[in-house]
């Protein structure tokens, strides 16, 4: 077992490395290029926890989520609507907070950023957002744009290490968007101080002074570094691909260091998340996409967490809708008893507390299992609930409906329309009389059922099967006793009174 919970590994290293501050930084954010999806949340997630973790050791700490949102407008996602393709060519090149969303009410980013800051909001994230596109429109990054063209030579010299072919000699480490198309075809042409001179390709041309005007944006691989040092930022996670040799952390750790003078800040990489049988990255572009909504139809907030808390940042997995999800319920209502009955290790117990959304109860939250409302859901018992019960039950019934294959499914029947040997008779009809006669247990159920099989001379095998045909029409289902009293002994005894 490990010493530490990775996230409090983390956390002490931070402390250790960086010393001692008034705050320590952490920041994570995506660029806005279709659906934001549960592959993005891991870089959230992952953030969080360090967050908490420095937070628990009682370090103050500032989350920073940034919306890069001044990023270009590449291509078109796969999930825009059919109608919305075509129109959308016209804005390829564009900065994507300055393009329309498809309802036409907001920003393209916009339409996007917003659900899910309220999705993240419903799984206790709650960072400051920063707009990027706000930044560089406000010339906030002025004096980094600056530092970056004066030294654009050392730059270069950096990336062209990772490089199969050079960068050009009229290459600069900014990119300007054009005052009249907006679009980012644009060519430099001179560099004086903290003014430009460009020309369109749809002709325009001026010449700005970008602590004036804030359509000049560094690239990306000088963008990262540059606002580490402008956030001060202290920890950032990313994607396992970016520490790939000549990757965006490999030179913006040279940037960092080199060009401002910044240490770059400590980080964790981790491997991507994928839908079991869907195969592959999960891609907002390509849009092949589940929103932390749609698992969160599913899988109940802390629930949710548990998926990304339990697993290393290092290590992939699949995000599982088939009947997985009856086990992941179970292995996480049994984390539950283990940390409540004071049974769970150092690390099992720090899994807990950070599948939280909120403050510990102090007792155990009394919840029925997932296993056991696949059954009350589907004979309508719910009515009684309490609120948490009525919660989960909602998570069942989406699933049922969703992705439930047809063994979990079942429909309770009101006439008996099976044909039955005189041993199965026998047998339901000392079900039946029982049931009359007597008020038992779950368990207490269930050994009677072996006492009718001894009575009536039946196999086992051959009850249990005459039963599930006759309520529900199937030959395998939900375990019999919790069925039967599920359903309730009035109404079995009525559709077994059909036994003649």
């Amino acid at each position: 077992m490990e010493k530490f919970f990775w996230a409090d590994k983390i956390a002490e290293d931070i402390i250790k490395e960086r010393g001692k501050k008034k705050e320590y930084v952490c920041a994570s954010g995506i660029g806005v290029s279709g659906t934001l999806h549960i592959g993005n949340f891991r870089d959230a997630i992952t953030t969080d926890l360090v967050v908490r973790a420095l937070k628990d050791a009682g370090k103050k700490t500032m989350f920073i989520y940034s919306w890069d949102d001044y990023d270009r407008f590449r291509k078109i996602p796969a999930n825009l609507p059919e109608n919305k393709k075509k129109e959308y060519e016209k804005y390829i090149g564009m900065a994507v907070s300055d393009i329309p969303a498809p309802t036409g009410k907001e920003s393209y980013s916009e339409y996007f950023e917003k659900p899910f800051e309220k999705s993240l909001k419903k799984v206790g994230i709650n960072p400051k957002f920063i707009s990027q596109s706000k930044m560089n429109k406000a010339c906030k990054y002025a004096e980094l744009i600056k530092k970056a063209l004066d030294d654009n030579e050392e730059i270069k010299k950096i990336l062209n290490r990772y490089r199969k072919e050079p960068l050009s000699k009229n290459w600069y480490p900014v990119t300007v968007y054009c005052e009249k198309c907006k679009k980012d075809s644009t060519q430099i042409i001179n560099v004086e101080g903290y003014f430009i001179e460009y020309i369109c390709e749809c002709g325009f041309t001026n010449k700005i002074d970008f602590r004036k005007k804030g359509i000049v944006k560094l690239k990306w691989r000088i963008d990262w570094p540059a606002r580490w040092f402008y956030e001060k930022v202290d920890f950032e996670p990313g994607g396992a691909d970016i520490n790939a040799a000549g990757g965006s952390y490999v030179t913006g750790k040279e940037i960092s260091k080199k060009i401002y003078d910044y240490e770059p800040p400590k980080t964790t990489f981790y491997e991507f998340v994928t839908i079991k049988g869907a195969g592959g990255k999960i891609s907002g572009s390509k849009g092949n996409v589940l929103t932390i909504d749609d698992v969160e139809e599913i899988y109940e907030p802390e629930i949710l967490r548990y998926l990304f808390v339990g697993t290393r940042p290092s290590k992939s997995f699949d995000i599982s809708f088939d009947n997985d999800v009856i086990k992941i319920y179970e292995d996480y209502d049994a984390l539950e008893e283990k940390y409540y009955s004071k049974k769970a290790n150092m690390q099992e117990k720090r899994i807990y507390e950070m599948c939280q959304l909120n403050k510990l109860k102090k007792k155990r939250p009394e919840k029925k299992s997932f296993r056991h409302l696949i059954t009350f859901v589907q004979v309508g018992k719910t009515k009684d609930f309490s609120k948490e019960d009525k919660f989960r039950a909602e998570k069942v019934k989406n699933w049922l409906e969703k992705y439930a294959g047809d063994d979990m499914k079942f429909k309770v029947q009101e006439r008996i329309s099976i044909k039955l040997n005189e041993k199965e008779k026998n047998s339901l009809i000392e079900l039946r009389e029982i049931l009359k006669q007597k008020s038992l247990t779950e368990e207490q159920l269930f050994n009677e059922f072996y006492e009718i099989c001894k009575n009536v001379g039946i196999n086992n095998k051959e009850f249990f099967d005459a039963a599930y045909r006759v309520i529900i029409n199937k030959k395998k289902g939900p375990r019999l006793a919790s069925l039967i009293l599920a359903i309730g002994k009035e109404k079995i005894i009525k559709l077994l009174n059909q036994i003649k």
